[in-house]
């Protein structure tokens, strides 16, 4: 139990109606420009982004069905926290297990995504319905500038600055030691974890591995070669949002701060094209849950804030040391239609214990929203390993 002589904070969220009412209003005055000059019949229709009957379909769900209350409550009984580290808010929710044997777990979102990824997990983790598996006290930050954490006012919380407060979250709750798990820059900030704070990370399970620069393609696998092309071939020809967020973060900011139709576009694009889907991310995703997540970012206007952990880790000295090295058990997995896969021999050379590899049959780089129920298991079993061999 948290109270505030541990320096943090019981929290709620109570959005109030003017704020809903002016989304609705917004988002009934909008302008849409012209349809996408694509063939509708075409396979390829989301080749200039996002359709705009796609848009406009859930644009008029989201100002006539859409029901934010519903999740504010979820978030609200879940149990949320804010303290401050460095000068700065962290919002989390945090999640006890009633079990003995739990363990402490600090899940960790990335972009365009937010705590809402866990949201659907977090029950199941602390108290599965199975009673021999392991249990975990899931803590699931939101990341500086995100959603209900501060907005940094000036540089250097880039991905080393939130590990090490990661840690000083941790120890707030009385968890000196834990397991951790992220997926995009969550699993960028989950490995500088490991390999910074080994006394404190008892192993790892995430969804994203970067190698270290430089390595040789000679003696891939074809398809471990497929991956690391693919990869390149994404960040050549499709990164541009990433550049875009990592060099002009203010400009972009404007359109997702003050448009919330912009906002949804820019998210919704990214949902369609990492998703495991043959058009739309509404496939596996459910529609109502995508717009949790772009919701949280309009309410809290983070959409500036958010986009600037690319201006901060993107290089320079805030960026991953490319020689770092994670020694603690770690759990790899690594989805068919994920954005970045790296291949097993180049991920050893970065991580020494790889105590579980697995390349599941379906999902992309939102898997706990894709494939809940697989990707709880999942975790779940990395997670096992790696207490095992811890």
């Amino acid at each position: 139990m948290v109270s505030s002589s541990d320096g943090v904070e019981p929290w709620e969220t109570h959005t109030p109606e003017a704020d809903l009412d002016d989304l609705r209003t917004r988002l009934a005055a909008a302008r849409f420009p012209e349809r996408e000059t694509i063939d509708v019949a075409n396979s390829d229709r989301w080749r200039q982004g996002v359709p705009l009957a796609d848009l406009a379909e859930t644009v008029d769900h989201w100002r006539t069905d859409y029901e934010w209350r519903s999740f504010e409550d979820r978030l609200n009984r879940i149990g949320q926290y804010r303290t401050t580290i460095d000068g700065l808010d962290i919002h989390f929710v945090h999640r006890s297990s009633s079990r003995p044997d739990a363990v402490p777990l600090i899940l960790t979102h990335g972009w365009p995504g937010s705590i809402v990824e866990f949201i659907d997990l977090i029950d199941e983790l602390a108290e599965p319905a199975d009673v021999g598996a392991q249990a975990f006290h899931v803590v699931a930050p939101s990341l500086p500038g995100f959603a209900y954490s501060g907005k940094p006012t000036r540089t250097g919380w880039g991905v080393g600055r939130i590990a090490a407060a990661w840690v000083a979250v941790m120890d707030r709750l009385g968890y000196s030691t834990f397991l951790a798990h992220g997926g995009d820059w969550g699993g960028v900030i989950t490995t500088v974890l490991a390999g910074r704070f080994p006394d404190h990370v008892l192993g790892i399970h995430t969804t994203l591995v970067q190698a270290p620069p430089g390595l040789s393609t000679d003696g891939l696998t074809p398809s471990e070669r497929r991956w690391a092309d693919d990869t390149e071939n994404f960040y050549l020809h499709r990164g541009a949002y990433a550049k875009q967020q990592a060099t002009r973060p203010q400009t972009i900011g404007y359109a997702l701060v003050d448009s919330p139709v912009g906002l949804l576009a820019w998210i919704m694009d990214k949902f369609a094209e990492w998703t495991d889907t043959d058009d739309t991310p509404f496939e596996t995703i459910p529609r109502d849950r995508l717009l949790d997540d772009v919701t949280l970012y309009w309410l809290t206007g983070t959409g500036a804030s958010a986009a600037r952990i690319y201006h901060e880790s993107h290089g320079g000295v805030n960026a991953v040391d490319p020689h770092l090295g994670v020694d603690v058990p770690t759990a790899i997995s690594v989805y068919p239609a994920d954005i970045e896969k790296c291949p097993y021999r180049w991920a050893r050379e970065r991580f020494s214990r790889i105590v579980r590899w697995t390349e599941p049959p379906a999902g992309g780089h939102f898997p706990s929203l894709e494939v809940p129920g697989y990707f709880v298991d999942d975790l779940r079993s990395g997670l096992t390993a790696v207490l095992a061999a811890a």
